[in-house]
């Protein structure tokens, strides 16, 4: 089997994925998921949770490169792009994924600011007088 490419999303975050068969060993960034994610317990548990559902713990080599958003974010897209490297990797494990809802993109965002408003819905103190 050959190495198996997807790209996760969440917020403003990006997630490059390389999947191959081998040891369970996982690279984030040139970090492994430990020095990456330090004492986040269970922000470490969303990233592996494809691999949990799919059994695939000790038998697959992950590589990826994150950026953009905070930590939580690029978790969050890590755990896409891991999803769908999977379901690429074998038909099978689609029909694991998607009840858990691992392969939906989450789509939201950060509204924009409009004009005459604080924030983007915030709006100015109101003085009668």
């Amino acid at each position: 089997m050959a190495k198996v490419y997807a790209t996760g999303k969440r917020k403003s975050a990006v997630a490059k994925v390389w999947l191959a068969p081998g040891s369970g060993k996982m690279t984030i960034n040139g970090m492994d998921l430990n020095s990456w994610l330090g004492g986040h317990e269970a922000i470490k548990l969303k990233v592996v949770q494809p691999l949990l559902v799919t059994k695939q713990e000790g038998s697959m080599d992950i590589i990826a490169q994150t950026f953009g958003g905070g930590y939580s974010a690029q978790a969050e897209a890590l755990r896409h792009g891991i999803s769908k490297a999977l379901a690429a990797l074998d038909a099978d494990f689609r029909a694991l994924l998607k009840p858990k809802g691992l392969l939906t993109r989450d789509a939201r965002v950060v509204e924009r600011k409009k004009y005459g408003k604080r924030k983007a819905r915030r709006s100015p103190q109101f003085s009668k007088r």
